[in-house]
């Protein structure tokens, strides 16, 4: 689900503000240009979204740790809810504002994107990113590479589990990213309203999966 939502941003970003808004590799290129070419100013800009994206993976591991002293039941649920306002309050934002502000945009995006995508790496120990598929692709190719070699069955199960997940996070981006650019034709930047349901759906399953393993664990002591 959120793999999904990452490709509808990914798109629809592209598409409204014409800036890559759920990594951060290709500003790290255009930062260097920019600094080559001795446009500081411009240069500074692409800082900033570099930034973005940082300081959105900070503050999502930095809510995670307090919350975890506090009450782990929420500790997905608040960083959600962060990016569910951000995307929702972008969506609802006038064409013509988005056109003014653009990397105002962009960066609200980007700070959404490294909020999610490091509360995802954090709560999967690393297995996991859904906001960019450089590191996705990388794994898959090792571990597809790994099949020819590692024949115990454990083994061979064990990646066959992580290829699969691995193609799932693939395909879902995909999904989205087909989903965001042809929405965006449609509905525009409305369209990440389908990312805000997406989520709202993911906390929904999340709560009813916990009261579920909560109601087996309290009838089988």
């Amino acid at each position: 689900m959120l793999s999904f939502v990452a490709g509808i941003v990914n798109v629809s970003g592209l598409f409204a503000v014409q800036r890559l808004t759920t990594n951060v590799t290709g500003h790290f290129a255009f930062f260097a240009d920019e600094m080559v070419n001795k446009n500081f100013d411009q240069a500074v800009v692409y800082l900033l979204f570099i930034l973005a994206f940082l300081f959105g993976a900070f503050f999502s591991n930095l809510l995670l740790e307090v919350i975890s002293k506090v009450n782990e039941r929420f500790i997905n649920t608040i960083p959600v809810l962060m990016e569910i306002s951000i995307l929702a309050f972008i969506a609802f934002l006038h064409p013509a504002t988005i056109h003014a502000k653009v990397n105002i945009v962009a960066c609200l995006l980007l700070f959404s994107m490294g909020l999610q995508n490091a509360l995802v790496t954090s709560l999967s120990n690393s297995v996991v990113r859904t906001t960019h598929l450089t590191g996705l692709f990388t794994d898959l190719g090792i571990e597809l590479s790994q099949l020819f070699f590692y024949k115990k069955e454990e083994q061979q199960k064990k990646l066959i589990a992580s290829i699969k997940l691995r193609l799932t996070i693939i395909f879902f981006f995909f999904l989205g990213g087909i989903t965001g650019g042809y929405g965006y034709l449609v509905i525009g930047i409305k369209i990440l309203l389908l990312s805000v349901i997406t989520l709202i759906s993911a906390l929904i399953y999340d709560s009813i999966k916990f009261q579920l393993v909560s109601i087996k664990r309290k009838y089988l002591r």
